[in-house]
């Protein structure tokens, strides 16, 4: 029996949701323990402040519940998000996780396969990009962590806040991929498919690079439902899980 490799992404993890937490812990104990490996491909969490947040009891739960798979002989890929980009060392260790770039590319049952996050590819996006930028920068990021735990909190919050009002400023389009961005991003990793999330829009989506065609997924959000993206020999499929 072949066992597939499963990807995930834009969970959103918070305790404001339960039925998504709740979904994500059946997914772990259910299709995820049939898995060749498991890749979470950012914003796992609504927010993450810094890893001595771990004693919060739904990251302790979730840590927990990765670590037991992971111990159960399957390994577990994790990505940063835009809104996780401050998961470290101490949450992978606890997790049983191992981190991995933005972008990476691995072989795939014998196809080189792109894995983003997305938001990179999101270029038309001036604003946010710079904000992006800016929060990946070093500095920016000792400064945050630097603060206490209960401003990080307060900091990201409104954070949060500010970047569901300025969508509604925002077309559809500004707020999706741009083309361009992903055939840049194909060409330059010299991979035909590509994986990623952040747009909570699901789909596959057939391209031509330079001649070859070429196939770009895009992982489902968990704000109703779980679904996940299942790879083996075979090829790929969008899997929704039954409700």
């Amino acid at each position: 029996m072949q066992h597939p490799t499963l990807f995930i992404a834009d969970l959103h993890l918070t305790p404001e949701r339960p039925q998504s937490n709740a979904a994500f812990f059946a997914f772990l104990a259910g299709p995820a323990t049939q898995a060749h490996a498991l890749y979470i491909l950012g914003d796992f969490f609504e927010t993450w402040v810094g890893d001595d947040d771990l004693t919060d009891p739904l990251h302790t739960k979730v840590a927990a519940a990765l670590k037991r798979l992971s111990e159960s002989g399957i390994p577990i890929f994790l990505m940063h998000g835009n809104r996780d980009f401050l998961l470290a060392e101490a949450f992978c260790q606890a997790s049983g996780t191992t981190l991995i770039a933005d972008p990476s590319v691995i072989e795939l049952y014998g196809e080189n396969t792109l894995l983003m996050h997305g938001d990179t590819l999101c270029t038309d996006d001036i604003a946010y990009q710079a904000f992006r930028a800016q929060a990946r920068n070093a500095d920016w990021k000792a400064h945050f962590l630097a603060k206490p735990l209960d401003e990080r909190h307060a900091i990201a919050n409104t954070l949060r806040a500010q970047s569901e009002e300025t969508k509604t400023n925002k077309t559809p389009a500004i707020m999706d991929v741009n083309p361009e961005a992903v055939n840049r991003a194909l060409r330059q990793s010299g991979c035909r498919r590509l994986i990623h999330g952040h747009t909570h829009r699901p789909a596959r989506h057939s391209l031509e690079i330079d001649g070859h065609t070429a196939e770009r997924w895009v992982l489902p959000a968990w704000y109703e439902g779980a679904g996940w993206l299942q790879c083996d020999s075979t090829g790929c499929q969008l899997v929704k899980m039954p409700t």
